[in-house]
């Protein structure tokens, strides 16, 4: 079975500051677009940013390996390489991290690379990796 792109709609609160971040921090290509919303290229998946008033941002938290993880929360799954590009180039950009770039589950099943972060709406993202694929579902 081949993997199709997903596609994800989420709330922000300026067009301008979501282009800067996803255009510029996190180097996602810009599709279409209009005075509402902005596609971009996610990794090969669609995410659209809508321009809304009620605002965005997670609900609760989680706690998950000692850390308390935001919830909803959206991103993807990187090779390493990708990972560790992207945590230097946020690092870089002077993105406030709200769970700073670790491994998780050290030694365990499902270890894993991890971070988490919000875009200027207050979404919160991770984005992880595993040293082997077959590890994303190891229980």
């Amino acid at each position: 079975m081949s993997l199709r792109p997903f596609h994800l709609a989420f709330p922000v609160d300026d067009l301008d500051a979501a282009r800067e971040f996803y255009g510029g921090a996190m180097g996602c290509a810009e599709g279409r677009s209009s005075d509402q919303w902005i596609d971009f290229d996610f990794y090969g998946h669609q995410i659209v940013a809508h321009l809304s008033a009620e605002g965005a941002g997670d609900r609760l938290k989680n706690p998950v390996d000692g850390h308390g993880v935001p919830v909803p929360h959206f991103g993807i799954v990187l090779t390493m390489e990708q990972w560790q590009e992207l945590a230097d180039r946020l690092t870089e950009a002077g993105t406030e991290f709200v769970i700073a770039p670790t491994i998780r589950f050290k030694g365990k099943p499902g270890e894993q690379a991890t971070m988490f972060f919000r875009d200027p709406a207050g979404n919160a993202i991770e984005m992880k990796a595993f040293a082997s694929d077959d590890m994303l579902f190891a229980s």
